[in-house]
């Protein structure tokens, strides 16, 4: 088996890094995962700049026999394993969409965090981003037989940083009229993680407090003010 080759490559952008990095490793894009290590910052007026790094690594050389990308010592890895069962999830629904390993093991959510962007991205996350969660609950079906406890997250161009934003712009605006007329309001249905978010953001109002009702896809959150 050869050696997987690697290399951590500086630019002006992420685009540009990357484009560097496989031109040093002679590899294809889907021939490669990419860290980004650092987006980088423009600076004013050139002043203060930093330059983008990502770290690319060769993963076509290092196969196991079920075609899973595997470290240099030939074990498999969370990040190898993630990224190919979405590699060959996308491939089979004909989806063009490119791949980038943000992290290959992030503290916070668990594991590896994989983006995802191209053409047809809007695709991947349906209405109120339940396409992409049932993509990620397959990867994570996939990576947690060979990784129990692992964690993977799937993001398809920061789109849950801004559903998360405009989910707790929601919940503090919400939370405001609750209190204001001191009358509950039920917001519609939502996913366990976006209402985890609004549970969250309302954690330390002293005005008003929150519930989770109802069963299955019909569950939503309540909003109530604070009985003294």
């Amino acid at each position: 088996m050869e050696e997987i080759a690697e290399i951590v490559m500086s630019a002006p952008t992420v685009d540009e890094a990357i484009e560097l990095g496989l031109k040093e490793l002679d590899a294809d894009r889907d021939e490669a995962e990419v860290e980004i290590l650092s987006r980088g910052k423009t600076g004013f007026l050139g002043i203060g700049s930093e330059a983008a790094r990502v770290r690319v690594t060769r993963i076509s050389a290092g196969r196991n026999a079920a075609g899973v990308p595997t470290t240099a010592e030939g074990e498999t890895t969370p990040a190898g394993v993630a990224t190919a069962a979405v590699g060959r999830i996308l491939e089979a629904a004909g989806v063009n969409v490119t791949r980038t390993l943000r992290a290959a093991n992030d503290p916070e959510s668990g594991g590896p965090i994989i983006d995802l962007a191209g053409e047809d991205s809007g695709l991947l996350i349906g209405r109120r981003g339940q396409t992409l969660q049932a993509l990620q609950f397959l990867v994570n079906l996939i990576v947690r037989k060979q990784f129990e406890g692992v964690r993977v997250v799937l993001d398809v161009e920061n789109y849950r940083q801004r559903r998360e934003s405009q989910l707790r712009d929601m919940a503090n605006k919400v939370a405001e009229r609750v209190a204001q007329t001191n009358r509950s309001i039920t917001l519609e249905p939502m996913p366990p993680a976006d209402r985890r978010i609004i549970h969250t953001s309302l954690t330390d109002n002293p005005s008003v407090s929150t519930e989770s009702t109802g069963e299955g896809e019909g569950r939503k959150v309540t909003i109530m003010p604070t009985r003294d």
